[in-house]
């Protein structure tokens, strides 16, 4: 299907306005910082955020060289973005996909359903050859006659249909960070956080306003980088991790685990590893945290824990 030009192209960018933030970031020097005002000042703004602080509706691919609709479809054989705002001066662009469910990041998200986003978004930027330095919380805004916008009218894609069109084998060892780009940044915070609280929190057992500026200000300085996330995606990471080992982590459990390990001394290593990964099972943690604690890889545990039900029953 050809794309639409400027007035024609109506579905998309009326869906584009309607999912914006109540007070996005806007702009039209980025270089002179960015504001937050209302919807309706923002869309005023060549450039506007175009996601929620802690969901991802659209992924945003800014192709920094000259470009058009036709490369990406015909020439990298990539699926058409359903809007396409590029420069008429240089033709340097942004390529919305918009998504048939938002990816969220927050402390109910699934960890798999991310990082399964984030390799879609690692891939595609690879494949589209865009910028890998590229944060996404800004892009043009499609609406603003700055820009030579095209859209075309089709259904939002799953992650699923977008992983059709990339490779994303590389990306499937969770013992590995993510590329440091897109969405790949939200993820390899997140472990980074997540592996030193696991630790950290036995360090005195802080009360919860302490604990959760603990992991704040951790996740602050891991977020020093050359491509870092906005401060929004930050604190939320921050705050999904502190409330989490909390709840989970606790000096009196801690306490039992300590005695029932010096009960299993005379056991062999494996055995011990094997009772403390149904001792914290027990207790609430996932596979992927359990591996993480005992340092061993989570198709170990998940085997251990198959096993040990079966001799239950």
């Amino acid at each position: 299907m050809p794309f639409r030009k400027n007035a024609e192209a109506v579905a998309q960018l009326d869906l584009f306005q309607q999912s914006l933030p109540v007070k996005p970031y806007c702009a039209n020097d980025v270089t002179a910082g960015l504001h937050i005002r209302s919807v309706e000042h923002a869309l005023k703004h060549q450039y506007i955020q175009p996601n929620h602080p802690n969901s991802k509706l659209w992924l945003v691919f800014d192709i920094d060289r000259p470009t058009c609709v036709h490369e990406i479809t015909d020439d990298l054989n990539m699926p058409a973005p359903h809007i396409f705002a590029q420069n008429p001066d240089n033709g340097h662009a942004h390529a919305f996909y918009g998504l048939e469910t938002a990816v969220h990041l927050n402390k109910n998200s699934s960890s798999k359903a991310i990082r399964f986003a984030a390799a879609v978004d690692c891939a595609f930027t690879v494949s589209l050859d865009a910028d890998g330095q590229y944060c996404g919380l800004i892009a043009k805004n499609p609406v603003h006659k700055r820009w030579r916008t095209y859209s075309m009218n089709v259904e939002s894609y799953s992650l699923g249909e977008m992983a059709d069109y990339v490779e994303l084998a590389q990306y499937g060892d969770r013992r590995r960070s993510m590329p440091d780009t897109g969405l790949g940044r939200n993820v390899n915070l997140f472990n980074r956080l997540r592996k030193w609280a696991y630790k950290a929190i036995r360090q005195g057992w802080p009360d919860s306003d302490q604990w959760h500026r603990a992991c704040l200000d951790r996740a602050i300085g891991y977020n020093r980088t050359q491509n870092p996330l906005p401060v929004s995606e930050v604190k939320s990471t921050a705050l999904s991790v502190a409330k989490w080992t909390y709840k989970r982590f606790s000096s009196e459990a801690f306490s039992d685990l300590q005695a029932h390990r010096g009960s299993l001394k005379g056991k062999s290593t494996r055995d011990e590893k094997l009772s403390r990964a149904i001792e914290l099972k027990a207790s609430g943690l996932n596979q992927r945290a359990i591996a993480d604690e005992l340092e061993i890889s989570p198709q170990t545990i998940s085997n251990w824990l198959k096993k040990s039900k079966s001799h239950i029953r």
